[in-house]
């Protein structure tokens, strides 16, 4: 069949899968060509299949040379359906690993379930032994509480009171304002349900308990604050209470792990196009405005360049010592953040409007890098020729 991307709204509705092949080889290059790192040995990523999930793995097996299992909900194709780009990425990646002589397994299904838990854990015993890092990258709308049955869905809103500001249809072009009403107190139990740390602090628990974490284990969980611009929609809205929860769970686990020298920790990323931020109103005019004064500045980074760079530089540096802010939190979104930066983007922003936002921002990039996601877009692809979208995952175990 030939694969052309179809959209609603901030989702794309097909992949392609020699794209896909193409972005994470991509990556696999880009890794490659950076110092290896003498990191950890064997990798736990939980949400393995896109963004700093998929990232992490490939830094993880190509920089360190560590075997690997991922964990990660997607589907395989089905007659005229094409498989999600996830499943695609992840088995471009298991094909790298295995010619780079890796090891590496991919278990599919409900991370938030206890068969999953179950599942990983024996897979561990059986090929790895025990596991030295485990990243927690989960990004889902929903979860299901694996003992109350309790089916949880989390919302993007502000508390308190009504926020508006400037979004834009990333398709179109439009710059419009946007009014989202506060959350209610269960919408915000909810999303903390969904987004916080219960499901990760459930992970380590069972990871701990069967004996499969190695002595000096390190955990590390994702994160996003951001500027002023969004924080009335993010870092001081739902999704900032539920981030607010993963960090007293890291603090938690960091004493915890600490009884056999393991720590825990959350890293800051830099906003950056992932289907997960697409969704929010404010954020991808935000970042269209920041990728074009971060690039004229020439200190961008994708996914792969950020994992690489919190690997390198902060969790494996070979000084034993990870460097924390204030709070114990690891940032990588540290050149987001110059003050330098944030002055230029502040500026663009009050300037933004339909007329000129593909003058005063990189929305062409941010549009292209959603695309890319999928598969789209990519360079050495012909879009145009039949494309079998059955594909399968080597050492797939679920």
């Amino acid at each position: 069949m030939m694969i052309q991307p179809k959209t609603r709204g901030f989702i794309c509705t097909t992949a392609h899968p020699e794209g896909c092949a193409k972005q994470v080889q991509r990556q696999v290059d880009y890794v490659k060509s950076q110092p290896a790192i003498e990191g950890p040995r064997n990798v736990l990523v939980i949400g393995a299949s896109t963004g700093y999930g998929l990232a992490s793995r490939i830094v993880a097996s190509f920089a360190a040379g560590a075997n690997t299992i991922g964990v990660y909900f997607d589907k395989a194709a089905e007659g005229a359906r094409t498989a999600s780009a996830g499943w695609y990425n992840s088995a471009a990646f298991e094909e790298a690993a295995k010619e780079a002589g890796r090891q590496s397994f991919s278990i599919v299904g409900d991370a938030f379930s206890d068969e999953i838990k179950a599942k990983t854990i024996d897979l561990i015993r059986t090929e790895l032994g025990k596991i030295d890092l485990v990243i927690y990258s989960v990004a889902s709308p929903r979860r299901t509480h694996p003992k109350t049955g309790e089916t949880f869905s989390s919302v993007i809103k502000p508390i308190g009171e009504n926020f508006t500001n400037k979004t834009v249809n990333f398709h179109s072009g439009e710059v419009t304002e946007v009014t989202i009403e506060p959350a209610n107190e269960d919408e915000i139990r909810q999303t903390i349900a969904v987004m916080g740390g219960e499901d990760w602090q459930m992970w380590m628990d069972e990871l701990e308990q069967a004996g499969v974490l190695a002595e000096g284990a390190t955990t590390v969980a994702y994160s996003y604050i951001g500027p002023e611009i969004t924080h009335a929609v993010y870092r001081e809205g739902t999704i900032g209470y539920a981030k607010n929860d993963l960090e007293v769970t890291a603090k938690r686990l960091n004493k915890q792990l600490g009884t056999h020298g393991g720590r825990a920790f959350v890293s800051v990323n830099k906003a950056l196009v992932t289907q997960s931020s697409s969704a929010i109103p404010v954020v991808p005019l935000y970042i269209s405005a920041l990728y074009k004064v971060m690039k004229e500045h020439g200190t961008h980074e994708g996914c792969i360049e950020q994992m690489y760079r919190l690997f390198s530089d902060r969790l494996y540096n070979g000084s034993g010592d990870t460097q924390v802010d204030d709070r114990g939190l690891i940032r990588v979104d540290d050149w987001e953040m110059k003050p330098e930066i944030q002055a230029e983007v502040a500026k663009l922003w009050s300037e933004l409007t339909t007329d000129n936002v593909y003058d005063l921002s990189d929305l062409k990039g941010y549009r292209k890098e959603f695309f890319q996601l999928f598969g789209f877009e990519t360079d050495g692809v012909d879009y145009e020729v039949d494309t079998n979208p059955e594909v399968l995952i080597p050492n797939l175990k679920s």
